[in-house]
């Protein structure tokens, strides 16, 4: 892989020696942290560049784009693999900096790409959309390697950290100011335990989450004061706490979802849990100041002080979302479960919804749940696999919207995402339609397992 980054990296400098840089990036975690180590490293360069973060890669704005290859690069980070088929009549380069899953046929010589899907050895590359921005803007210049903090932020955005690769070590070797501790998975691993456990969702701890006096008792069988932060914990008040959570815990929670790494950043003069502070730049981004998230990432204080009372607000939508969720009528089924909040739920958070149902004891492991809410005069699609068993989520809903297309060559919708976690946008007047074809799709998917 990293041969194919210096030949990338080379044909970067080569194209952009005379013209501005257009750069499009996905708006969650990953695509934000994209965008800054983009940022950071070509003004490092002097280059001028405008930089626009969306939600999905649609028929409308790959044509807007694409009007302005001649006069710009684009540069395409965290997003773009799905979409070749826009690329096949480039009049020039343009560079995907991604790690979804691609159709090799597709590409041309015009299209310059990293992505670890493109390589022999997937566990070894592995990386998010961040990861592969780093290795170039590395490439460019050594003292980039100040910027692995944010391929490490990307890393855990996009849920790496339990299996890592090769090329996710060298980022965590790279990065100077991160502490790595290992431990009961509950963040922010630096705030006091009082609050943690309350909030947990991942993992949900019966009894314990979202229930104050659970957390309290907890404590006290364990003999560990409220106010203490998982980074404070000794050995053996960690070993008591763990064996106190999987205690509560069902025979289905499984161990490696419990104990790992805790990642701890310092970040803004202060030690701050990696999760959260991906969670607090999603929040950013999902809430529409994907400005503020990446001002926030390349350590502006300004910045820090609004994504913070973005990210009270955030968490506030969720709270209210849930809600919604465990009142709304469902359409269920064998192993399935369609959340159809229309316009009760924000289309943001929908799959962040969704994700927190899929980590509670609500469903099944192998239960795959479907959030669906408006976009205006779109529906936004998430799929979640509640446990780490089951059907391919992205593979799963490429054939629901097969079956959806029914043919009609007019109907565009791009899927994105991996195993456990992808969505889609589709018309809102073809909602009928779609859940439909969802229904007869998850039961067929079901009957395999």
């Amino acid at each position: 892989m990293l041969k194919e980054v210096k030949r990338v990296t080379k044909e970067f400098l080569e194209a952009i020696k005379d013209k501005p840089v257009r750069i499009i990036s996905h708006y969650d975690t990953d695509g934000i942290t994209s965008a800054a180590i983009l940022t950071k490293t070509l003004q490092r360069l002097d280059k001028k560049f405008t930089l626009r973060i969306v939600k999905s890669l649609d028929r409308e704005i790959l044509e807007k784009e694409l009007l302005r290859q001649p006069k710009e690069i684009l540069v395409f980070s965290d997003l773009a693999s799905g979409s070749l088929e826009y690329f096949q009549n480039l009049k020039g380069p343009i560079f995907i900096l991604d790690h979804h899953e691609i159709d090799k046929t597709k590409l041309n010589a015009n299209i310059n790409i990293i992505n670890p899907h493109l390589t022999n050895k997937l566990e070894e590359n592995n990386c998010s959309g961040a990861g592969a921005c780093y290795l170039l803007s590395k490439e460019i210049s050594e003292k980039n390697k100040d910027l692995s903090y944010l391929a490490v932020i990307g890393m855990i955005g996009d849920r790496q950290e339990s299996n890592l690769s090769k090329i996710n070590q060298q980022f965590i070797k790279d990065s100077e100011n991160l502490q790595i501790k290992k431990g009961l998975i509950l963040y922010p691993a630096t705030r006091p335990l009082r609050r943690a456990l309350e909030y947990s969702t991942s993992p949900y701890i019966p009894g314990v989450t979202g229930n104050g006096p659970g957390v309290i008792n907890l404590l006290r069988e364990v003999d560990i004061s409220a106010g203490k932060s998982l980074l404070e914990l000794s050995k053996e008040e960690m070993s008591r706490l763990i064996t106190a959570v999987m205690m509560r815990q069902s025979k289905k929670e499984k161990q490696k979802d419990t104990i790992g790494n805790l990642y701890i950043l310092k970040f803004f003069n202060t030690q701050e849990d990696v999760r959260e502070i991906s969670t607090l730049i999603n929040s950013c981004s999902r809430l529409g100041f994907s400005d503020v998230a990446v001002s926030y990432c390349l350590g502006n204080e300004k910045a820090k002080e609004r994504a913070m009372e973005i990210y009270t607000n955030y968490r506030q939508e969720l709270v209210s979302g849930l809600r919604v969720a465990e009142k709304m009528n469902k359409i269920d089924g064998k192993g399935f479960v369609i959340l159809n909040a229309k316009d009760q739920i924000k289309d943001v958070i929908v799959g962040t919804i969704c994700s927190m149902l899929s980590s509670s004891q609500t469903y099944e492991e192998g239960t795959i749940l479907i959030g669906m809410a408006y976009n205006k005069d779109k529906i936004k699609v998430s799929a979640r696999m509640v446990g780490r068993e089951g059907r391919n989520l992205k593979e799963f809903l490429e054939k629901t919207i097969i079956t959806f297309k029914n043919g009609d060559s007019r109907v565009n919708v791009e899927v994105g995402g991996h195993h456990f976690a992808a969505g889609c946008l589709l018309d809102k007047d073809r909602e009928e339609d779609f859940i439909e074809a969802l229904k007869k799709n998850l039961e067929v998917e079901i009957m395999k397992v």
